[in-house]
């Protein structure tokens, strides 16, 4: 279904019946990465994913402000009370879990329970974060200048995704197809307004959120793997979940484990 968030559209899914849980997608992602693992889920809840703007369905404006996380935590609201979810658990997966994460934190009474998978609550010096907009900028420029095709060519080679090579070619096949399905300006204009550069940091604000939060990452992933420890520290009330045998997109590659995660999780928040 179609919901008008302003001047904006968003495409959102929604499977399953029970209580509400709402997937946000990483980079180049849509409704359909979560395929693996939501539709498992449908059977004991209702599974809400959105398409985030820029990205598979959902509107691709060309202002860059507009995909700023204020804004689309905003939206988010919106959604929530159009689907009269008074809140809801969160599931966020990278560029969705640091959305998730600040969604969380400054509309907490949405948020009921808090999953971030291979997510981060920024970088936590301004000189980083001007590096990183700086290089999310020039990430920005290829996309627009070589076109979707030649920019996931690039991007699957990434060093991120080398775990991902013992997939089943159809599985991986499928993943190519759901990122070819994006716009060239969709996915820039989300880099200039959401990237990792541009979100504030929020690791000191993490000690105040008092509600349940699993962090999930793959320990083939190092990086994710530290920070998501890091995290748990932090946290009054988090769990850890690293999961062998999988890097940074842990519901694609290790998605039963995942599916075994968030249901003892959420079976105990009941």
């Amino acid at each position: 279904m179609r919901i008008m968030c302003g001047d904006v559209a968003y495409n959102v899914t929604i499977v399953g019946q029970g209580a509400p849980i709402i997937f946000l997608h990483g980079f180049t992602g849509s409704y359909e990465s979560w395929a693996r693992i939501s539709t498992p889920l449908s059977e004991h809840y209702t599974t809400i994913c959105v398409d985030l703007l820029g990205h598979g369905e959902s509107s691709k404006p060309a202002n860059s402000q507009r995909y700023t996380m204020p804004n689309v935590a905003d939206d988010l609201c919106h959604i929530c009370d159009e689907l009269h979810i008074s809140n809801a658990h969160v599931v966020g997966y990278s560029m969705g879990g640091r959305l998730a994460l600040y969604w969380a934190l400054h509309k907490p009474h949405y948020v009921k329970t808090l999953i971030l998978e291979s997510a981060s609550p920024g970088l936590k010096r301004e000189a980083e974060r001007l590096a990183r907009q700086k290089s999310d900028n020039l990430l920005a420029a290829r996309i627009e200048a070589e076109g979707i095709e030649a920019f996931v060519a690039y991007w699957e080679t990434l060093p991120l995704w080398e775990s991902q090579q013992v997939l089943p070619p159809a599985v991986r096949h499928s993943l190519r197809q759901q990122r070819l399905k994006n716009s060239s300006i969709g996915l820039a204009t989300s880099l200039r307004g959401m990237g990792t550069g541009q979100q504030p940091s929020l690791w000191d604000s993490l000690i105040g959120f008092t509600k349940p939060v699993l962090l999930i990452a793959g320990l083939l992933d190092k990086k994710y793997t530290q920070i998501a420890q890091k995290m748990d520290a932090l946290f009054p009330a988090s769990e850890l979940c690293l999961i062998n045998g999988a890097g940074h997109n842990v519901h694609l590659e290790a998605p039963e484990s995942v599916i075994s995660a968030i249901d003892d999780f959420l079976s105990r928040q009941q």
